[in-house]
């Protein structure tokens, strides 16, 4: 079967699989690595393997690219220290912990096929990287808070970068090259340091070219030299591609996508990229499942469920330290958040990939590549298939009424702008008054309507009217922080004032953000 007609196959199945796990609510992701497990099971499909080269040049850098460029560099900032610590400490102490862990019950219950303590290592760094693919889409489909979607995404993209070093830089240790403390301190932040400066350099000169063009053809491909390129550029430097092409995703999507794109332009690339997204995620997955063999991990059932549980347990430690340790600051993010943060951190195709490219005469390599396999599709297929009644559980996904509340007054607010824009066809003697009124008739009985529903769900519904009140006030506060931002460009008040009054705002909006119906109303004096 040639290449063409393998990937014409993996997509109709995607499509397929799409169709099915909308009907059935089941996350689509998780569905596509058990169509993959059956394709393999059955041996239906031939596909071509999930190899080293075909990830790192095809489809990480478009699937980090699309995820930078869609994150907010405010909420992202805003959560700086947060990010910082689940990527950086918290990917090193995951590493440290797991190893630990399995050197332990090895040890203990001596089961087949132990760990040393250099190969619990590699495969605790293999393992660090979490993959949210899943997680964010049931987020996004149960209506958590945006701020705990923002950090677990966030912290995605920048521990792939670290944990691909420390995986790197452990490796080399372990077959047997010479590292001083030092130069591993030095070699990781020469990797990760210059990767973030190649991706801002082609960040910004693609963002300044975005600036001279108005073509949306020409715009995307602007923006997919920046994911493709810094990726590549960076790793033809011995530094990150992946640290890199966060960096140039960040860029074009917060300064040259607001900054440089027409609306109709930027429609257009954040299509683009959402398709792109759509069909590397359905192959990637797919190509976990058929890469799987149960029969050889039913085999290695013992130390899968033991590396399972020594992940989790590592995750848990890490988030719930890095929850206590921030929980007096202006960081602190709720408890429940850390417990989400751990259950929701799926492992994917680039810890599988990763263990495929171990050297073959590597002690261990057999059972390293059997338990990395089992514990991606637990975290996937157990974790990813829990995630929403986990996160209803624990009181962080919107009710039905919520849900509703919000497809309401987004459509209030868009037959709002549809009158607005009458209305100024109007003045603007565009046409005949009494065909625009006719025209503008049924959208003001729509507008009508949709407030007349808002108005009973939130008599109805007294959590509905805490949140449309927390969020006035988020809208409030987000004014005077760009308001602020055009006075100081205006040179109305001095950098002097500005500095005193944005930390303040910022302040009030983590504290807003950081409450939920069940964390308080959310109310906070501005």
């Amino acid at each position: 079967m040639t290449p063409e007609i393998v990937v014409i196959l993996l997509f109709v199945v995607a499509t397929a699989v799409a169709i099915l796990a909308r009907r059935l609510r089941i996350p689509y992701t998780v569905a596509l690595v058990a169509a993959g497990l059956l394709l393999g099971a059955l041996h239906l499909l031939d596909a071509f393997h999930l190899t080293e080269a075909l990830l790192f040049t095809v489809f990480l850098p478009g699937l980090i690219f699309e995820a930078a460029f869609h994150l907010e560099f405010r909420g992202l900032w805003r959560d700086r220290i947060a990010v910082g610590s689940l990527a950086l400490p918290g990917v090193l102490g995951s590493v440290g912990i797991t190893a630990a862990l399995l050197v332990g019950t090895s040890a203990l219950f001596g089961f087949a096929g132990p760990f040393t303590w250099s190969a619990a290592l590699i495969f605790g760094a293999l393992i660090a990287a979490t993959d949210p693919i899943a997680v964010v889409a049931i987020f996004r489909a149960v209506g958590a808070p945006r701020r705990l979607s923002t950090l677990m995404e966030a912290e995605s993209l920048f521990n792939d970068g670290t944990a691909i070093v420390v995986f790197s830089l452990v490796l080399a240790l372990a077959t047997g090259q010479a590292l001083g403390a030092g130069e591993l301190i030095l070699s990781f932040l020469t990797v990760v340091g210059m990767g973030a400066l190649v991706g801002g350099v082609l960040g910004i000169a693609i963002a300044q070219a975005i600036q001279w063009i108005d073509d949306p053809m020409i715009e995307i491909t602007l923006t997919t030299l920046a994911a493709y390129g810094s990726f590549i550029v960076a790793e033809h430097l011995g530094f990150s591609g992946v640290i890199a092409t966060v960096v140039a995703g960040l860029l074009c999507g917060n300064y040259a996508a607001r900054t440089g794109m027409s609306p109709a332009t930027r429609l257009a690339v954040e299509s683009f990229w959402e398709y792109v997204a759509f069909a590397l995620n359905s192959l990637v997955f797919l190509l976990i499942g058929l890469e799987v063999r149960i029969a050889g991990l039913a085999a290695a059932w013992q130390p899968i469920v033991i590396a399972y549980l020594a992940v989790l347990i590592a995750r848990g430690v890490v988030t719930g330290s890095i929850w206590a340790l921030l929980s007096q600051s202006r960081w602190r993010f709720p408890a429940r958040w850390a417990a989400l943060l751990t259950w929701g951190g799926l492992r994917g195709g680039r810890s599988l990939v990763l263990v495929l490219g171990l050297p073959l005469g590597l002690p261990a390599r057999g059972e390293l590549v059997a338990v990395t396999f089992g514990v991606v599709i637990l975290t996937i297929m157990v974790n990813g298939l829990s995630m929403a009644p986990v996160m209803r559980r624990l009181g962080l996904g919107a009710e039905d009424s919520e849900l509703t509340h919000d497809r309401i007054q987004a459509s209030a607010l868009i037959t709002r702008a549809a009158i607005n824009e009458l209305e100024r066809l109007d003045r603007a003697h565009f046409a005949d008054p009494a065909l625009i009124a006719a025209v503008r008739e049924p959208y003001e009985q729509r507008l009508l309507a949709d407030r007349s529903q808002l108005q009973t769900l939130r008599t109805e519904q007294e959590t509905l009217a805490r949140e449309t009140r927390r969020r006035l006030h988020r809208h409030v506060m987000l004014a005077q922080m760009e308001y602020a931002a055009e006075a100081l460009r205006a040179g109305t008040i001095s950098r002097a004032a500005f500095d005193d009054i944005l930390p303040e705002l910022d302040a009030q909006i983590l504290r807003l953000e950081s409450t939920t119906s069940a964390d308080g109303d959310g109310d906070t004096a501005t």
